[in-house]
Parts: structure tokens; C-alpha cells; sequence
């Protein structure tokens, strides 16, 4: 019975961190969302940050973004109500479902493994709304996961993650969004079906938390539809704003559970760091020369599909 309740213990502590899913022991520190603002200029269903960031206000997910009113090289904007960039869906409200059902989706794409949506669980949606799943690797996160919190072994702990090994595993993970045929394909089908737009738009991609698989599909729409590298890397560091205040209260629960002595061993793999965008376009520098190398050779786009981004996303 020990040793079910320790598993018990593990599991929703490894759901916790990497699927975005609240563990029990920690029920009194639900995610909060920002307080919603009546700015003129954007739509009612989101919030505009003085970085141009379009925040969705929910209960059950905290990094539920608008791509919408970025400025472009050339003084364009990008459009509100297109393209929504998400963390996990599975712990929506009823009334978070009804605020999704506002955005009048016609498609959302899930990029996590299934590992992922078998201990978070499987989207909530609005009514007439299906998911399609586009499984990105995670680089065998998941189980490093797993084996450092299941150990409970501060030692052990240490020697995974310490000493710059966290931060270096998720370099490691940026890279194969660039290496792995499969994980290329994932992001190609959903920028195409950003271009096609009909009964694909609006679009809502996600993944856990919203920052790494996510944060990359979104950096690469930006960058191609011609909004500044400056405002994109802004776009994507925005994940440690919006998660902040929940990833600290995950790890106060893996400390007082007693999962771990240094929660903040955990600290890189929650936060995404330039750091890791940086090695993702290394590689993408090393095998295609550019990222519009990286856009035509590797994820197999071209001149037209490119061009159908940019006048689907702005104007």
C-alpha cells in the first residue's frame, strides 16, 4: 500500500512539472489569470502588455497567447484572431471553455507525446471542436523527468541536473526541432495549414506548457511573416513571465511533498532561455545555411506557401 501511494506520489509530482497539471498537495495554489483589460485597440478576449504580447486571461492554462499586433520590417501589423499560441488545454473551466469558444477556432493542434496527454489529459474544447495530434518529440524529457523526481534522491538529483546539465538538456531538445525528420514534419504541417487558412483558421497550436515546441512553431511564423528577430525573441521569453508565479508554486509543492530537497535544480527546464533558441538556430545555421534554408529545405516550404503566411497574418 507504501509503495502504491509513493508511486501515486511520483506520478502526479512528474505530471505536475512537465505536463502542467497542479499535484494534489498542492490544490490551494491554482494557477491565477491576469485580470482582463478593456483596451481599445485589441479584442475583448485579450489583454495587450506593454511588449505587444496579447495575453489570454483563462483559469486552467496561463500561457494562452494571441499572436496578433506585432509590427512587421515594413510598419504592417500582424492580425489579431488568426493564429493562438497555448500551454496544455486538459484543466479548463467550463468557463474557459466558453472563452476558446469565443475565439471561434476551426482547428487546434497538440504537440505533445502521448505520454504527455495520458497523465494531463486529453484537451477540453468547445463543442464540434476535435484535436489533431502532431507528436513532437520531447527528447526523452519526460523520463528524465521521471527518474530525477521519482528518486527522491537529493544526490542523484544533483548530478542529473546540476552543474549547467539541466540547461544543457534542453539545448539538446531545441536542436532535434531542427535534426529529427518527424519533428520537422510536425511544425511543417501546421505552418501550412496556417498558409491554406479555410476550414483551418483560426488556428490554435500548443504543447504542455506552451514555451519550448510551441515557442519555436511561433517563432518561426513571426520570423517568416517578417516581423523583427527583437520583437520575436520577445515573443517567446514572454513564457517566463506568464508561468512564472505557477512554476514556483510547482516546485514549493515538490519541496514540501519531499520529492526534492532542490526544486530549483528544476529552474531550466521550466524557464526557455535565449540560450535555447540559440541552439536550435546553430543548427539550423550548420544544415541550411539560413532559417529560410531551414523553412524551404527542411521543412519543405515554398516560395508560395511562404507568401500565403504573410498575407494570411498580415495586413
Amino acid at each position: 500500500m507504501r509503495i502504491t501511494r509513493t508511486r501515486t506520489a511520483v506520478g502526479v509530482a512528474i505530471s505536475a512539472l512537465a505536463l502542467g497539471t497542479l499535484p494534489a498537495w498542492a490544490a490551494h495554489a491554482e494557477p491565477t489569470a491576469p485580470e482582463r483589460s478593456t483596451a481599445r485597440h485589441a479584442p475583448h478576449h485579450s489583454r495587450p502588455a506593454s511588449d505587444g504580447v496579447r495575453l489570454i486571461p483563462l483559469q486552467g492554462a496561463v500561457n494562452v497567447r494571441d499572436l496578433g499586433g506585432y509590427r512587421t520590417y515594413d510598419g504592417e501589423r500582424v492580425r489579431y484572431g488568426q493564429v493562438f499560441r497555448a500551454d496544455a488545454l486538459a484543466k479548463l473551466t467550463d468557463a474557459d471553455v466558453a472563452t476558446l469558444a469565443g475565439l471561434r477556432l476551426k482547428k487546434v493542434v497538440d504537440f505533445r507525446v502521448p505520454a504527455e496527454v495520458q497523465y494531463d489529459g486529453a484537451d477540453r474544447l468547445p463543442a464540434g471542436l476535435a484535436v489533431t495530434s502532431r507528436a513532437i518529440s520531447d527528447n526523452g524529457l519526460f523520463a528524465t523527468l521521471m527518474t530525477v523526481i521519482g528518486s527522491r534522491d537529493p544526490v542523484k538529483q544533483e548530478e542529473m541536473l546540476g552543474n549547467g546539465k539541466a540547461d544543457a538538456f534542453m539545448r539538446g531538445v531545441y536542436r532535434t526541432f531542427v535534426t529529427d525528420d518527424s519533428n520537422r514534419a510536425q511544425f511543417a504541417a501546421t505552418l501550412r495549414d496556417i498558409a491554406r487558412g479555410g476550414d483551418s483558421s483560426p488556428l490554435l497550436y500548443h504543447c504542455t506548457a506552451g514555451k519550448d515546441r510551441t515557442g519555436w512553431t511561433s517563432y518561426l511564423l513571426l520570423r517568416a511573416i517578417g516581423v523583427p528577430e527583437q520583437t520575436v525573441v520577445g515573443d517567446f521569453l514572454a513564457s517566463n513571465t506568464y508561468r512564472a508565479a505557477y512554476d514556483a508554486k510547482v516546485r514549493d509543492g515538490l519541496r514540501q511533498a519531499g520529492l526534492m530537497q532542490n526544486p530549483d535544480l528544476l529552474i531550466p527546464l521550466q524557464e526557455v532561455r535565449t540560450g535555447y533558441l540559440e541552439a536550435a538556430l546553430t543548427e539550423v545555421r550548420q544544415k541550411y545555411g539560413s532559417l529560410n534554408g531551414y523553412l524551404t529545405k527542411g521543412l519543405g516550404l515554398d516560395a508560395r506557401t511562404i507568401l500565403a503566411l504573410r498575407e494570411r497574418m498580415v495586413g
